[in-house]
C-alpha cells in the first residue's frame, strides 16, 4: 500500500507541476507582464507543496503504525498486564505470524481473537493512512496552485526548500554516523564487561568458540586479538606491495610518457577496476588465484594452504590500484610546469627530473593516496572472507592461511546466537578496533592531502 501511495504522490506532483507552470506562463504573457520567477520555479514550488508534506506524513505514519497496533493488540489481550517484555514480544510475533498464514502450532482462542483484532486494526490503519495522505496531497496542491501570482517569489521558495533538504541530508548522515559509533561503543562495552580489555588487546590466542548452553561441549574461549590484527596487516601489506609500485609507476607513465590518446583510453580502463564488485574479486581469488598460488608453492617445495594470504593480498592489491594510480596521477599533474622546465634547463634527463623533482614534489599527494588505499585494504571484507583462512595464527609465510578482522566479524555474526555472550559481542569489539584504525588512517591521509593542496 505504501508503495502505491508513493507512486500516486509522484504522479500528483508531476501533474501539479505542469498545471502550475502553465498558470504561471499564462500570467507571464498576459496583460500584467512578466512574473517575478520563471514558470519552472512556480511548477517546482507547487510540486514540492504537493509531494513533500504528504511524504513526511506517510513516513511518520509508517514509523509509528506498528507500535500503535502492537500496543492496542497487547492492551486487548487477557492477562497482558502480567507479561514481561520478552513474553509480549513473543506474543506479538505469534500474532503476526498467524495473521500472515504461517501457523506452526494450533493457536489458542485468545490468540485467534488477538489475530482478528490485529487484522481489523491493520485494515483500519491502512485506510486511515490513505485518507490522511490523500488529504495532504490535496491541501498541498491547493496551496501550491493558489500562490502562483504575478510577484510571488517562487524561485526563493524553491531554493529554501532545496537548502532545507540539504541540511536534512547532512543531519541524517551525521546522526547515522553517531548511531553507528554509539552502537559499537555500547556493544563493545558489554563485551569488555565479560572479557578483560587487557586480554583482548594483548592476548596472543584467538579461539572464540565457547559453550552457549549448559549441555554444549566447547572450548573455554580465548579472545586475544593480536593474531587477528596481525593477519589483517599481513594481507594489507601484501596488497600494498602489489598496488603501490603498480599504481605509482602507471601514474608516472600516464603523466610523463604516454600520448594523449593512449592516456584517454587507458586511464578510464584502469579506474574501471574500482567499480568491479568485491565479490567478483573474491570469486576470482578463490577459484583462480588460490589454486595458482598453491601450485606455485608446491613447485618450489613449499607447503601452501588452499586459502593463503598471498592469494587474498594479491587480488586485493589489484583492486586498490585505481585509488593509488588516480591520486598519484593528480599529484603529478599538479606539479607546476616550471619545475620540470627548470630541471631540463639545468641539464637533467627525464628520468632524473622524475626522481629528483616530480617525486619529491608530489610525495604528499602520493602518501595521501597510499594511506587511503591502505584503509580500504584493511576494511575489505568479501575478498578476505572468500580467499583468506579462518585460523588465527601469527606467521609471515605468505603461503599460509591467516585470518583477518573482517573474516572474524562475519564468522562471529553468522547464525542465530543471542547478543548476550562474549562470542557474539566480540564482533563489535573487533569492529570498534577496525573503525578506530581506518578512521586514523583516513584522518592522516586527508591531512596529508590538505597540506599538499595548500602547497600546490
Amino acid at each position: 500500500m505504501a508503495g502505491y501511495l508513493f507512486g500516486l504522490m509522484v504522479v500528483a506532483a508531476i501533474v501539479v507541476y505542469f498545471l502550475a507552470s502553465a498558470r504561471a506562463r499564462a500570467k507571464q504573457f498576459g496583460a500584467t507582464g512578466k512574473t517575478h520567477s520563471r514558470p519552472i520555479y512556480h511548477g517546482l514550488n507547487a510540486a514540492i507543496w504537493t509531494g513533500i508534506p504528504a511524504s513526511i506524513f506517510l513516513l511518520l505514519w509508517l514509523l509509528g503504525q506498528n507500535s500503535i497496533i502492537n500496543m492496542l493488540v497487547i492492551g486487548s489481550y487477557p492477562g497482558a498486564e502480567l507479561m514481561t517484555g520478552p513474553e509480549r514480544n513473543l506474543l506479538i510475533s505469534e500474532v503476526r505470524q498467524v495473521a500472515a498464514g504461517n501457523i506452526f502450532r494450533e493457536p489458542s482462542p485468545a490468540t485467534l481473537a488477538a489475530v482478528e483484532h490485529f487484522r481489523s486494526l491493520q485494515s483500519l490503519m491502512q485506510w486511515a493512512m490513505v485518507a490522511v495522505v490523500a488529504a495532504a496531497v490535496a491541501v498541498g496542491a491547493f496551496f501550491g496552485l493558489r500562490v502562483v501570482a504575478h510577484r510571488f517569489r517562487a524561485r526563493h521558495s524553491v531554493e529554501r526548500a532545496v537548502t532545507w533538504f540539504m541540511m536534512f541530508s547532512s543531519f541524517v548522515a551525521i546522526m547515522t554516523t553517531l548511531g553507528i559509533v554509539a552502537s559499537l561503543l555500547y556493544e563493545a562495552g558489554q563485551f569488555f564487561a565479560r572479557v578483560p580489555i587487557t586480554e583482548f588487546l594483548f592476548g596472543l590466542r584467538w579461539e572464540p568458540q565457547i559453550a552457549l548452553r549448559a549441555d554444549q561441549v566447547a572450548g573455554q574461549g580465548a579472545f586475544g586479538m593480536v593474531p587477528v590484527l596481525f593477519g589483517t596487516f599481513v594481507i594489507s601489506a601484501l596488497a600494498m606491495a602489489v598496488a603501490v609500485p603498480t599504481g605509482v609507476l602507471s601514474a608516472i607513465y600516464l603523466t610523463e610518457y604516454s600520448g594523449k590518446r593512449f592516456r584517454a583510453v587507458v586511464k578510464p580502463l584502469l579506474e574501471i577496476l574500482a567499480g568491479i564488485p568485491t565479490v567478483v574479486y573474491g570469486f576470482f581469488a578463490v577459484l583462480t588465484v588460490a589454486p595458482l598460488v598453491r601450485n606455485l608453492g608446491q613447485a618450489i617445495g613449499i607447503d601452501a594452504a588452499p586459502n593463503s594470504a598471498l592469494a587474498a593480498g594479491g587480488v586485493m592489491g589489484v583492486m586498490i590500484i585505481p585509488f593509488i594510480s588516480s591520486l598519484s596521477d593528480d599529484a603529478f599533474a599538479a606539479v607546476p610546469r616550471a619545475m620540470r622546465e627548470g630541471a631540463y634547463a639545468l641539464g637533467a634527463t627525464k628520468g632524473e627530473t622524475i626522481r629528483r623533482v616530480l617525486l619529491p614534489a608530489a610525495l604528499p599527494g602520493i602518501v595521501g593516496g597510499v594511506l587511503l588505499a591502505l584503509s580500504r585494504a584493511i576494511g575489505e571484507t568479501m575478498i578476505v572472507v572468500m580467499a583468506a583462512g579462518l585460523i588465527a595464527r601469527m606467521t609471515l609465510n605468505p603461503f599460509d592461511s591467516v585470518t583477518t578482522v573482517t573474516v572474524q566479524i562475519v564468522t562471529l555474526l553468522i547464525g542465530d546466537s543471542e547478543f548476550d555472550n562474549p562470542k557474539t559481542l566480540a564482533a563489535f569489539a573487533l569492529g570498534l578496533v577496525l573503525f578506530i584504525i581506518t578512521l586514523g588512517l583516513n584522518l592522516i591521509a586527508l591531512r596529508t592531502v590538505r597540506r599538499y593542496r595548500e602547497k600546490y
